[in-house]
């Protein structure tokens, strides 16, 4: 569940994305428009994490977020920047892809189709449903249990990012797009995007 804050927040997420993109290799050139955007529950209850869905250079992205309330030791090269939120106070904000806690819940998600969170909103002393207008499908994998952490990115071209552990391949698309879906894959739609965008993929490594 994402409790969500009706609160002040400086830079806006729309203006750290914007000035982040540009320094990513990946990135295609242009100005970036929010179009959509979908979370994660932590298990720990304790880093917010939102993916979104960004045009770009005529382009469509996919940019995870994490939000820390302290820094993450080691992954400075992944920092965004900070800001400042009216209500929970200063955040750390992460590239989700170097962030330990989002990779294993997106591994995780797309291997069950479970995960996504669901906003609760407190409005006139009444908590309040906000359904996602993204909507999330995935799954494929057996009731076997496996390790969804300790993952190593070993590509990330623009199109996917590779990750991997000792027993699964993690592909996270850095431009949702749609095709044939792999055995275990993650896909979204949302209000004008009928047809269904692969966001990431899961191969079991100890089956090849």
């Amino acid at each position: 569940m994402a409790i969500l804050h009706a609160a002040t927040i400086t830079p806006t997420k729309g203006e750290m994305i914007s000035a982040w993109l540009p320094t990513q290799s990946w990135a295609p050139p242009g100005d970036a428009a929010l179009v959509d955007a979908y979370r994660f529950d932590d298990p720990e209850g304790a880093v917010g994490m939102e993916v979104h869905l960004v045009r770009c250079g005529g382009e469509l992205l996919q940019v995870p977020l994490t939000y820390r309330d302290a820094a993450l030791d080691g992954a400075d090269d992944h920092l965004l920047g900070t800001m400042e939120h009216s209500v929970l106070g200063r955040r750390w904000i992460y590239d989700g892809l170097g962030d330990p806690v989002f990779v294993r819940m997106l591994a995780a998600v797309t291997m069950t189709g479970c995960g996504q969170a669901v906003g609760m909103v407190e409005y006139r002393g009444r908590w309040v449903v906000a359904p996602p207008t993204v909507r999330l499908a995935g799954g494929g994998w057996s009731g076997e249990r496996v390790p969804v952490d300790e993952f190593v990115r070993l590509d990330d071209d623009g199109h996917w990012a590779v990750l991997r552990n000792d027993r699964i391949e993690l592909r996270a698309a850095r431009r949702p797009a749609p095709g044939a879906t792999a055995a275990m894959a993650l896909t979204a739609t949302w209000p004008d995007q009928d047809e269904p965008l692969v966001l990431a993929t899961v191969r079991d490594l100890s089956s090849h």
